[in-house]
């Protein structure tokens, strides 16, 4: 274990926090066992799942919802319309043991937001005319 070993490891470590001990023992190639020893013994560094916290929504897109709703609201009340709104959410969900990453003890959590992970979403909009 030479420090030019311990400092290509931190390289990656800090590149890619997802990074397993398999590819950055193979990528330097020592056994598995020195890789790990360098990470968590040397480094201090150790696997961590983010924690899941509730939509993080900017001021930005608070206020363009408000907006929407507000052109809406406007259009249903000059016209006689009914209408329904649906939002389908769909996407390949991250196992977590793919998602953990190498932080030191010191380091805070890392947060993934619920509505991050919806890769894809549709809006399905359906109107209708009042008559009577």
């Amino acid at each position: 274990m030479t420090p030019e070993a311990i400092a290509a490891a931190e390289v990656i470590v800090k590149e890619n926090r997802r990074a397993t001990v398999h590819k950055i023992a193979a990528h330097l190639d020592m056994s598995h066992g020195s890789a790990h020893h360098i990470i968590h013994d040397v480094l201090q560094y150790h696997k961590v799942s983010a924690r899941w916290m509730p939509c993080q929504l900017t001021a930005e897109l608070k206020e363009r919802r408000v907006d929407a709703r507000q052109e809406l609201l406007k259009r249903f009340e000059a016209e006689d319309v009914t209408g329904d709104e649906t939002w389908v959410h769909y996407h390949q969900p991250e196992p977590k043991k793919a998602s953990k990453e190498w932080r030191r003890t010191s380091s805070p959590k890392p947060k993934k937001s619920a509505h991050n992970n919806l890769r894809e979403r549709l809006c399905w909009l359906s109107f209708g005319m009042n008559e009577g």
